[in-house]
C-alpha cells in the first residue's frame, strides 16, 4: 500500500478497536500466591484512549481473557465496549460496527496474534506492535514502532488523530 493510500484510509477512521495482552500490555503474566494474573499497562496508552473518546471516536476492545481488573482499567479510561472471554473476534467485531453504525473501512484494529487476525483482516486499517507474530505483521498496513505494553496504542491513535488534525496544537 502506497504511502499516500495509507494515509487516505487514516482519514477515514472513526473506531479503533483492539486487543488486551500483546497491545495493551507486554504479554506478560505475573501469577500472584492467590492464582490472580497481573499485567502492565502504558498509561501514555490510556492518556490517548481518553483523548480519542473526547474527540468522539469509539473505542472497543474484544479479548479473549476475562480478568476483572483489565475491565476496571479500560472501564476507568471511558472505554464502553469491552468484550472478554471472545473466541470468534470476527463476529464481535462485526456485531459492533453494526451496533455502533460504523462501516469496517471506518475502523482500526490493532491485535498481536493468531486470534486477532480475520478480524484484522475485516478492517479497514489492520495494525499491530512491532512484536506481533510473523503472521500478524504480513497482515498488517501499519507496524508499530512500538512493542505491546510499549505505547503502541499510544502511537496509531496519535497517529490518525494527527492525521485528522485532532491531536493537540502546540
Amino acid at each position: 500500500m502506497s504511502n499516500s493510500h495509507f494515509l487516505q484510509k487514516l482519514h477515514a477512521i472513526r473506531a479503533f478497536v483492539f486487543d488486551v495482552d500483546g497491545v495493551f500490555t507486554n504479554n506478560q503474566l505475573l501469577a500472584t500466591e492467590s492464582g490472580e494474573l497481573l499485567r502492565s499497562f502504558n498509561a501514555k496508552d490510556g492518556f490517548a484512549v481518553k483523548v480519542a473518546i473526547e474527540r468522539g471516536y469509539q473505542v472497543c476492545i474484544i479479548t479473549g481473557g476475562n480478568a476483572s481488573s483489565v475491565y476496571k482499567r479500560l472501564s476507568l479510561l471511558g472505554i464502553q465496549h469491552v468484550y472478554s472471554k471472545v473466541e470468534n473476534k470476527l463476529e464481535v467485531l462485526q456485531k459492533f460496527l453494526k451496533e455502533s453504525n460504523l462501516q469496517a473501512e471506518q475502523a482500526l484494529f490493532m491485535g498481536d496474534d493468531i486470534p486477532d487476525y480475520k478480524a484484522m483482516q475485516y478492517c479497514g486499517i489492520a495494525c499491530c506492535p512491532n512484536d506481533a507474530v510473523p503472521e500478524i505483521q504480513k497482515i498488517s498496513a501499519y507496524i508499530a514502532n512500538n512493542k505491546g505494553g510499549k505505547a503502541c496504542v499510544r502511537e496509531v491513535i496519535e497517529m490518525v488523530l494527527k492525521v485528522q488534525d485532532k491531536w493537540f496544537k502546540f
